[in-house]
Order: structure tokens, then sequence, then C-alpha cells
């Protein structure tokens, strides 16, 4: 088949524009068309009262070769590359040690359900409970201000991004297309088949629910098992092999191939970690606050005449500023038409995120406006001193919203101005349990809120209103990402410790629902061709 790229039509093209389209491009006549399908659509709006559609197509005739010949110099004519996805290998029988696979989200199920296609029977470990059984401890803390610090936004099935707007695109390097299988394992899950060709695909939480749920029972289906309540206090190492795990309840799972796909809030695990003498290094991360603006209006900025057009959809943004100060401040997990979340794990602390519905009708849109720090910036130069810093932060604000997880919040027009808030204008605020309208100053470091107070008006000469008086920012916004890397070598097993593989966000190599399930697929194979005997070269 043949790829077409950069085919730009209208936003309100009719049926047979596509075709009209190719046919032109291509210079064929229709009887030589056999089958025109899209592969993506995206859009390009910066011109608001002329947007159009940008498609890639994968196109089918009776003349293929003779037509890659003639376009040969033009970059936008090309065959269509083999996308399938290939197993590194099967198991002939069930391993006498089983793979072991710690967490469950986007990463660890991915990693889980790849071993169980390979036949490899894998035992995946979560902390937490299975997706329905913990959305309702989520709406606990968030309803009556009960947390569960085993069940909530970060611990349990699917893992944080079941809380999120289901994003599902990256700007990873994937030159084995792991991405799509990824999208097409969704599919047969549940979400929608659009998202195999919108250029920004999502599913939202209530989707992302039953998408779990029905991954699950494949990977049991398969021959392998996911065991909830399941926290794992040891990895047992002799002489730098993994032999194993102790779980909570004092029992012992032996496995010389134990994947650590823990999320970025497992900050037990990293310590247990680090005092087993695995090799952990502290990283970059950013914080922040989130910040809540009228839905309308950004679709106003963003698509003019067109916004409310069903196919845009709701609107989204992505800013960046590089403040005076050497900081940088950036706009980070978008949600467009959503609502912002109480997103802690421990007891006295406030953390804020962001969530979305497939539906993304909320009235405001949110995103978090974080600022980047290094490990310069940490209290203290151990590898952990990063989780030191956002529960200093946390609790700066869970003391600021006044102790019950009400979460500190102010207008930013005050924020501007330093001067504490005390009332609501036109923009209401969807922070459940509350927050308390307050001065932020005190939550974060002098350093961060100076680059905030730059920014924001840098921001509203990008998007009109952004720095409008009464827009709302909700404090804090501490885990952007992991604090910590767990280091791996080309085997993707930990440089000092082998068997052991660090996966996913947690460990430093993800960030959002894709690249942390195209993280699990690597990793997975990794560990089959580890148990097979495969060596890299002869499975790429």
């Amino acid at each position: 088949m043949i790829r077409l790229t950069q085919i730009k039509l209208p936003l309100d093209h009719d049926e047979m524009a596509i075709e009209s389209k190719v046919l032109k491009t291509l210079k064929i006549a229709k009887g030589d068309l056999l089958n025109v399908s899209v592969f993506k659509r995206g859009y390009d709006a910066r011109k608001k009262t002329n947007i159009s559609l940008i498609y890639t197509l994968d196109v089918d005739t009776r003349c293929n070769e003779q037509l890659l010949e003639r376009f040969a110099k033009d970059n936008n004519v090309r065959a269509t590359p083999d996308m399938s996805y290939k197993f590194v290998g099967h198991a002939t029988e069930v391993p006498a040690k089983r793979p072991i696979v710690i967490g469950t989200g986007p990463c660890g199920m991915f990693v889980g359900l790849i071993l169980a296609q390979m036949g490899l029977a894998p035992i995946i470990l979560e902390r937490g409970k299975a997706v329905r059984e913990r959305t309702k401890d989520t709406w606990g803390l968030w309803r009556k201000r009960e947390l569960n610090s085993e069940s909530n936004v970060q611990f349990g099935e699917g893992g944080a991004g079941t809380f999120s707007d289901g994003k599902l695109y990256s700007q990873i390097k994937d030159s084995n297309h792991h991405g799509r299988k990824v999208l097409h394992e969704f599919v047969n899950f549940g979400a929608p088949e659009e998202i195999l060709y919108v250029s920004k695909p999502h599913i939202g939480t209530f989707k992302l629910v039953k998408m779990v749920e029905n991954m699950r029972h494949k990977i049991t289906e398969l021959g392998g098992e996911v065991r909830f309540s399941q926290r794992v206090d040891e990895v047992l190492i002799d002489d730098g092999q993994v032999q194993g795990v102790v779980l909570q309840d004092g029992s012992r799972l032996e496995s010389e191939h134990v994947v650590f796909a823990i999320g970025h809030s497992a900050r037990d695990t990293f310590t247990m970690l680090r005092d087993k003498g695995v090799y952990i290094e502290a990283k970059p991360f950013s914080i922040g606050f989130r910040v809540e603006h009228p839905q309308s209006m950004i679709d106003d900025c963003r698509f003019g005449p067109n916004a409310g057009n069903e196919i845009l959809g709701a609107a989204d943004y992505k800013l960046v500023h590089h403040c005076q100060n050497g900081r940088s401040v950036y706009s980070f997990c978008m949600c467009p038409g959503g609502t912002v979340v109480a997103a802690t794990s421990e007891e006295g602390q406030v953390v804020t995120n962001g969530m979305s519905q497939y539906s993304r009708n909320e009235r405001n849109a949110n995103a978090a406006i974080v600022v980047g720090i290094e490990p310069s910036d940490f209290p203290s130069g151990d590898v952990l001193a990063g989780i030191d810093l956002q529960r200093e932060l946390e609790q700066r604000a869970y003391q600021l919203g006044g102790g019950d997880y009400t979460a500190p919040a102010q207008l930013v027009g005050d924020f501007l101005a330093g001067t504490p808030s005390r009332e609501f204008g036109e923009v209401q605020p969807s922070y459940k349990p509350g927050i308390k309208l307050t001065d932020l100053e005190p939550s974060l470091p002098e350093y961060a809120i100076e680059a905030l107070r730059e920014a924001i008006p840098a921001f509203d000469k990008k998007i009109k209103g952004y720095a409008r008086y009464d827009a709302i920012l909700t404090g804090v916004e501490t885990r952007t990402s992991s604090p910590v890397r767990l280091k791996r070598d080309e085997s993707y097993q930990s440089i000092n410790t082998r068997g052991l593989f660090p996966a996913g966000e947690g460990a430093g190599y993800a960030g959002g629902i894709l690249s942390a399930a195209v993280d699990g697929l690597k990793v997975g194979e990794a560990v089959a061709r580890s148990m097979l005997g495969i060596a890299i070269e002869d499975s790429q």
C-alpha cells in the first residue's frame, strides 16, 4: 500500500473530498483506486478563520509499484510501513519461577499482557485494590475527606492515569511501532476506534475503568495472575541477582525476573530499594499549581468562529516560558473540559492533579503550570531528597488549606499582585473536596513563585485572558514525574542488580499513559528475551 501524508482539506469537507484529493494527488483514474483508509487525522488551527484538517492516508491502487517509482522524490508519498507487532518469542511451557510484575499502571499491565501473550504466565502484584473498589475509595477522599493510603488516585489497578484525561499521545521515538500495538490493544479492550487515527487521542476515566478490567481478564485468561492488596515490602537479592520478593504479610515469592513498574508515588518502595543497595539517582521534576479558566475562553482563543466544532472538540494548549531567573515554566497535563482533583496518597498532605471524561464537557479547562527544578534545589544530597521536598510542599498546602484536605487557592489577579484572595469571580473552582481562598505564596519556594508571576502574563500574550483576574490557581502540583531514576542498562535491567527490571514512570523512563505502556512492552520483551535465552540482536 501507499501512505500519503500532509493531505490538507477544509474543516467542513464532504464525504467524497478525500477520494477526490487522492485521485488528484496521485494523478490516477477512479477505476485504479481500490481502497482508502485514514491512518491519522489532525488539524492546523494557526488561522482560526480557516482551520484545515490534515490527513495521513493509506491507499491501495492497481498500480502501487509504478506510483511509488513515479513519486520516489516526494517525501509525502511512501510505501506504507509494516507496523504489525512481532513477538520476540514464545514459551513452550510455564516456567518454574514465573516473572513477577509489581504495579498495575499502564506500564505494569502491558508488561503483564505481553508476557502472558508469550506464554510466560506472569504474577502481577498490586498494593492497591481492583479498579472499581479503588474508585469508591478515591471518591471517599473527594466527597468525605477520607483517605485510604493504599487505595487512591495513585495506588490501585490502572495506576494514576486512570484518574486523568486519558491522553494517549506522546513524543517518544517509536521506530518499532510499539505505540500502535498499545492503541490496538486498547481498542480490543473497549476504547473507541477513533484513538487509532485522531492526532491527540484520549479516553477519559469512565471508559478507562472498564478497559482496565477487560485487560486484567485477558491476562488471567492467558495464564497470568493479578493479585490485589499485595504490597511488596522487600526485594530479595543474593550476590547482585534478584531471587524474589517479600510481601506485606511476610510471604515470599521466588523469581529471578522482577519488574518494578511502581509509579512515581511509591515512596516507601523507593526507600526499600535504596536500602537494599539497588542503584538509584535523583532526577529533575517540576512543581507548581493547577490553573482553571472557562473552557469557552480557551475554545474561542484557539478556534475563533470554529469553536464548538464537533471534530475539533474542546481546545487544549501547550505553553512554555523561560524566565529571567533561569527557570522554565510550562503547562503540563492540560485537561480540556475537566476538573481538578485531590491526588494525595499520604496522610496530612494536599496534592492536585487534573482529570477529564471522554466527553470533555465540564465548564472549566485546567492545567498544571509548573516550574522545573533540579536535584541541586533539593534539601540534601540524598538520592531521595526530591521526595523530601515533595512532602514538605504537600504538607504546607495541607496546612494552608485548613488541615482537612481542603486545597489552598488564589485568584490569578491576586496572586500576581501578592494579595490574598477573598471571593470568587466568574470562574468557579472544580476541586473536590473543596478549596480555601488564601495566599499561595508560602506554598512554594521563592524562586518558583517569582517564575510563575513572570510566566502567567507571558502566557496571556499567547492566550488572551490567561491572566484574567478571576482565573483560579489551586495548590500544589508536585507529582509531575518521578523524583528518582532507577538506572538500567541496554538489557533493561538495573545496572547493579541482575533480574531487576525498572520500568515506566516511577523508574524515570516514561511520562503519561502511552509512553508508560510502550515502556512496558519494551521491558516485557526484555524479560522474555532473558527467560527464553534470546539475544537482543536476535529479536530486533
